[in-house]
């Protein structure tokens, strides 16, 4: 029967909230303990004053806090251990070893009490995480790239079960050729499997997403699955800083798992993954489109009720500077860093520039991202994987067509960038708002799907270096490795 887990907290976490002096110091002497030297405090600069201008604007939240370093899998393992799910079956595959890995050892060490189940395969963890939910307990599991393909005919039984289970996807590129660095041809491939999917630009995002996962698929509106995604190698490995909430705040949030219907109770016998035939398979279809559909505001009613806990807004996108941006980049994961300092530089000289960032793919906000670009001039929708249907990506593809229903009529051109882990930079970020700011002050028909940074330099646009001079008084002016910036 459906195991009755009594929350059990051995006790709240230290609150501990260190100055950014106190930090910045606790790093040098991890790195170096007999450190001697005098080092002046980055936070000592005018942009960390600013940092800390902005920090005094959020709303701390109820939850305790502590200030920690780790990498995209601590922060989601520390998430898992929190939460403390019922059940989590797993197979390792680069570059989300690590999850099952840390899991493990926090049931070895009794940290938690969650059953972790050793598979021989990917499809055997889906299988056995619907079994699982199926049977009533709260199920998760974690895959990669090629595991998650392996997953593929398990991930429609998922959804058209309605399970609300969690799969933590790190992003890896499908191999053809062998690849084990970061896209999204993964996630992108599922994306039509009937499974929410969210992506997060930062470890702690991707922290944050986790804790929120199971209060939106397990909502009685939605009873559908969730991955939640993050860039392999980039998030999952590279160490940031995190702002972590305490376990008892975070199992009050969450809450236990009670569902109505389960294999395991007795006094309700039913059937899970039934034979459904013509008369009846479209229904299936309809109700899971419905649970897609209402997951929008169960979404945001999540994330209103996260920001009262840990003071962190988040929402379906983040629009970064868009309040009068004339160029906008629509972006998703890790890379919305890079563009973001791209804006912030552009911003300097005067060039009114935006970003978008994406977090939530499935159910896609297609009418939300259409009113936030609606005073745009120009457009670039850049995606981390290839759809090959000779009509752009599938961020793009899905964006422009919910741009024209909304009756938008404004330049956009779809970019492909990062594919197989290739490096996107914040002066590729600038290259492509110059394109697009080029098709409105010149008059340009938009050449579609470029690839940025590609290895050809007879195929890589970014080498066509233009002169923009003009109302925003800036220069652009080609160098050894990439553009600078200088004053006219």
């Amino acid at each position: 029967m459906y195991k009755e887990k009594e929350t059990r907290v051995k006790g709240k976490l230290t609150a501990k909230l260190n100055t950014p002096e106190e930090t910045a110091k606790s790093a040098i002497e991890a790195v170096n303990p007999n450190q001697t030297q005098t080092v002046e405090s980055p936070y000592d600069t005018e942009y960390n004053e600013n940092e800390k201008a902005k920090a005094e604007d959020r709303v701390r939240g109820t939850a305790a806090k502590k200030r920690d370093r780790m990498s995209g899998n601590e922060a989601v393992a520390l998430a898992i251990k929190q939460v403390n799910p019922d059940v989590m079956p797993a197979f390792p595959i680069t570059p989300s070893t690590e999850l099952p890995q840390m899991v493990s050892t926090y049931i070895s060490n009794g940290e938690i009490d969650t059953e972790f189940i050793p598979v021989e395969s990917e499809h055997s963890s889906m299988s056995a995480a619907i079994g699982a939910s199926a049977a009533g307990a709260r199920a998760l599991t974690a895959t990669s790239s090629a595991g998650l393909a392996f997953m593929w005919e398990e991930l429609y039984i998922a959804a058209s079960d309605r399970l609300p289970l969690v799969l933590c996807l790190v992003n890896r590129t499908l191999t053809g050729p062998l690849n084990i660095n970061c896209d999204h041809s993964d996630a992108m491939g599922a994306r039509d499997s009937g499974w929410l999917q969210v992506y997060a630009e930062t470890n702690e995002e991707a922290y944050d997403n986790f804790i929120m996962a199971y209060r939106v698929t397990e909502h009685p509106d939605v009873m559908l699955p969730m991955m939640v995604c993050y860039d392999g190698f980039i998030t999952s490995h590279a160490v940031m800083n995190i702002e972590t909430l305490d376990t008892d705040s975070v199992r009050k949030f969450v809450g236990e798992y009670t569902p109505d219907n389960f294999l395991l109770n007795k006094d309700m016998p039913m059937a899970a993954g039934p034979y459904a035939n013509s008369p009846y398979y479209m229904e299936t279809k309809f109700n899971q489109r419905a649970g897609m559909k209402n997951a929008k505001k169960v979404i945001l009613d999540v994330c209103k009720e996260y920001e009262k806990l840990s003071g962190r807004k988040y929402g379906l996108f983040e629009e970064y500077r868009m309040e009068d941006a004339k160029y906008a980049i629509v972006i998703m994961g890790s890379a919305a860093g890079q563009t973001k300092d791209a804006v912030d530089k552009l911003r300097e000289y005067g060039i009114h520039v935006g970003m978008i960032k994406v977090r939530v793919f499935r159910p896609f906000p297609g009418e939300e991202l259409a009113n936030a670009l609606k005073n745009c001039q120009s457009v670039a929708i850049l995606d981390r994987a290839e759809s090959f249907s000779g009509r752009g990506g599938p961020l793009g593809s899905e964006l422009k067509a919910a741009m024209y229903d909304a009756g938008l009529d404004i330049p956009t051109v779809n970019y492909f960038y990062g594919l197989g882990g290739r490096d996107y930079t914040v002066t590729e970020a600038r290259d492509v708002f110059r394109d697009i700011r080029e098709i409105v002050r010149r008059g340009k028909e938009p050449e579609q799907f470029k690839y940025v940074g590609l290895r050809d330099r007879d195929a890589d646009y970014s080498n066509e270096f233009r002169d923009f001079s003009g109302d925003d008084q800036m220069d652009i002016r080609m160098s050894g490795d990439g553009v600078r910036l200088s004053d006219k």
